[in-house]
């Protein structure tokens, strides 16, 4: 079932942590590509130093302002897309990145490789790339069925959630410890 906008509108660490093991879709040329979602990060209000919304509110954030449910879509280092999904109320800037999933139908990426079911891709550039995944899709309804949005999985098993400080965010201050990445306990 696709998740609708009062899933988003919540406590964007309480989504967060539940996103973990719904699905991701995407509907790229005809095909439908699939995946578990296995690690997310929380950002949350202007007074998150590592938020894009730290700064107040800008062209580039007025997305992470707007309804709950939305993509919000940026580029880093001129070539990885970061996909974020807006949460909370209207007006409060809230966002989660999507970090890694894991394949649950065999697909190509973006670069013709044939990838197989169960196959997990780490890093949200990576991700967007093998999803097809840019700016396009910037301020996308993530609750429509077209072209990307999210369904709850048919069977959420309750796999250990470890919580850990957000990647890549040094410059953050004291936000930089804040336990606001969460993924599955790996059992490999």
């Amino acid at each position: 079932m696709i998740l609708k906008r009062n899933f988003y509108n919540q406590n964007t660490i309480r989504v967060a942590k539940e996103l973990l093991g719904c699905f991701l879709v995407r509907e790229y040329r005809g095909k439908i590509i699939k995946a578990i979602i296995t690690e997310v990060e929380a950002y949350r209000g202007e007074h998150d130093l590592a938020s894009h919304a730290s700064k107040g509110r800008t062209d580039r954030t007025e997305i992470m302002y707007g309804h709950p449910g939305y993509a919000y879509i940026y580029m880093i280092y001129g070539m990885y897309f970061m996909l974020n999904i807006v949460t909370e109320e209207k007006d409060f800037p809230a966002a989660i990145l999507i970090r890694a999933i894991k394949i649950t139908n065999s697909s190509s990426s973006a670069r013709g490789e044939e990838l197989k079911e169960g196959r997990e891709i780490k890093g949200p550039g990576k991700m967007t790339k093998f999803l097809h995944i840019d700016k396009s899709l910037n301020g996308h309804d993530l609750t429509k069925r077209k072209k990307l949005w999210l369904e709850s999985a048919a069977n959420k098993k309750r796999l250990k959630i470890i919580k850990s400080p957000r990647v890549g965010i040094d410059y953050a201050r004291h936000c930089k410890s804040w336990q606001w990445n969460f993924k599955f306990e790996n059992k490999s």
